[in-house]
């Protein structure tokens, strides 16, 4: 699958569906960034299940700001809606494919019963 074009427009119906979304913030000004892009592109080729998306963060400045990106590439990874990784600066074809491969792995029930916890242990009053 060929990568897509994520904005504030279809962040969250891309980010919210089921499976497994790999997003790449960059700028065309970022010599990393377009480092990475053909290995983020051949990779999205190898995984018709896997929606990658790429966000510009310059015409993405609003969306930049709110996931507060300072420093691109940057990479993150969602599964059923959850944000399971995030990562500044590219990584060679070998460690995403490695990434993608513990991501698969996972089992998500265990991961919804961790966030649970995680979140009614922040909202328990401190004494």
């Amino acid at each position: 699958m060929a990568t897509i074009e994520i904005s504030k427009n279809n962040f969250k119906d891309t980010v919210g569906k089921q499976g497994i979304v790999l997003l790449d913030w960059w700028a065309s000004w970022c010599g990393p960034c377009r480092a990475f892009a053909p290995i983020y592109e051949q990779v999205s080729g190898k995984h018709a299940d896997i929606t990658f998306g790429k966000i510009d963060t310059d015409a993405e400045q609003e969306l930049s700001g709110a996931f507060e990106i300072r420093s691109i590439p940057t990479l993150m990874v969602f599964r059923d809606g959850i944000l399971l990784f995030e990562q500044a600066g590219a990584l060679p074809a070998a460690a995403l494919e490695e990434l993608i491969s513990k991501v698969r792995e996972l089992d998500m029930d265990d991961v919804r019963r961790q966030v649970e916890a995680q979140r009614a242990s922040a909202e328990t009053p401190k004494a």
